[in-house]
Parts: C-alpha cells; structure tokens; sequence
C-alpha cells in the first residue's frame, strides 16, 4: 500500500525569516492523521532568510538528521560542536539525555534550503553526539547512497534506530529499484523535481508512506532527488 502525502497539504507557517512545511505534527501544527510513521517523527522542509535561524534549544532522546539543499548552515551546541554545513552535506545529532543547540543561516545574502529529520531513537537515555559528513554526489547519480544507518555501513552517519536512509539523483526518465524485505517499510521524499513511485505521480514536496509492498520503482520525469527511508 502506498499512502501519498502532498505538498500542499502539510501543515505552513511563514514566519518572515523561516518558511516551513510540516509532513508531520509539529509545533504549532497538529493532525491527528499525521503524527508519525514507524520511527519517522519529523519531517520539515525549512527555507531561513539571510542571517538568521534557530536560536540555542533543547532536545533529549531524539535523533536529528538535517540535509542542505542550498545555502548552509552554521550549527554550534553544548558539546562544543560548531561547523558550518554547506549544500550537500548532511549532519546526524543524537539528542540522547539531553543536548542544547543552535542553526543559524550565515549568510548576509543568501538563504538556506533544508530538511530537518527526526527520527524516535531505538532506546532513550545515549550519550548524545554528533557527526557531518558530505558523501561523493556522482555514488548518488541513479542509485541509492546510504548516508545514515544504525551500523554506520559503507560511511554512512550511525543513528540509534533501525532505519536506513538513501539519497538519490535521477536524471529525467532514469529509474532505480528499492527491495523491501518482509517487515519493512518505507517512506519516499520528494526533494527535487517530478517522478512517479509504483505508478504514483510525486512533485517536489510530496512524500508517501509504503507497507506491505516488495518493491519500490523510482522514474524521473524531470531531474530529481529523492530521499528514502527504509524503517522496521
């Protein structure tokens, strides 16, 4: 079964210097219908304008993954961490028992284009941590790159729940293939352009939801990028 979760239908609130979508409740935004799937607990499509962000917050016994489409972001937190994450790259935050942190666009011209993921860690009370990495974009070019799993396989970041998360770019009319193996299931988000999913037509911004299927087929009908997640 696929359930499709449109763009236009996630729950919007444009603050001046943040614009942002919610698949999920969040905040402000609360739908009964659209809490969670499986450990997939946020998924925010965030546009910040030039200098500004996410001021020091709190967080425990979450997992954060945050990807950059463009623009970057400057992250600092109570650990000592401060980087700045370019276009690109991705950063995983183990809340754990408890972490502060900040996000701020440095830019004085440009703004930041980001996912932020949440994903309910597999137990509570882990020694918080952090980790950024860039993954070579030519391993992503019609196929699926692992960049976050909870063995660190083939470099990816480690997260403390049983999901794998791939990335891919897809040239118009390329496709790809994901197995599901019995008991998984999976959630597909359209980052870029247009493709169609088991016969489903997904824009940019659009998601959807998969249990009880073997097998997902990914085409481009225009340049695309896709992030997958593969959940128990």
């Amino acid at each position: 079964m696929i359930q499709v979760r449109k763009a236009d239908d996630r729950g919007h609130f444009n603050h001046g210097w943040l614009d942002t979508y919610h698949t999920f409740s969040f905040g402000g935004y609360h739908d009964p219908q659209h809490m969670q799937f499986r450990a997939l607990r946020v998924m925010n499509e965030d546009r910040v304008e030039p200098g500004q962000g996410f001021g020091m917050h709190p967080h425990r016994d979450m997992e954060i993954v945050t990807y950059v489409l463009s623009g970057a972001l400057e992250h600092k937190d109570s650990m000592g961490n401060g980087e700045v994450l370019p276009a690109g790259e991705f950063q995983r935050m183990s809340a754990g028992t408890g972490i502060t942190h900040s996000e701020f666009n440095p830019s004085d011209s440009d703004p930041v284009h980001l996912y932020q993921i949440w994903l309910l860690p597999a137990r509570g009370g882990i020694e918080p941590s952090y980790e950024q990495s860039s993954f070579p974009p030519e391993e992503a070019n019609g196929r699926l790159q692992l960049v976050a799993s909870p063995d660190a396989a083939s470099g990816s970041l480690a997260i403390h729940q049983d999901a794998r998360i791939y990335l891919s770019t897809l040239d118009s009319q390329q496709s790809l293939t994901h197995q599901l193996q019995p008991d998984r299931y999976a959630w597909l988000q359209t980052l870029r352009g247009q493709i169609v999913v088991n016969g489903e037509r997904l824009a940019a911004g659009d998601g959807v939801a998969v249990s009880g299927e073997t097998e997902l087929t990914i085409t481009a009908t225009e340049p695309a990028e896709v992030m997958l997640f593969d959940l128990a």
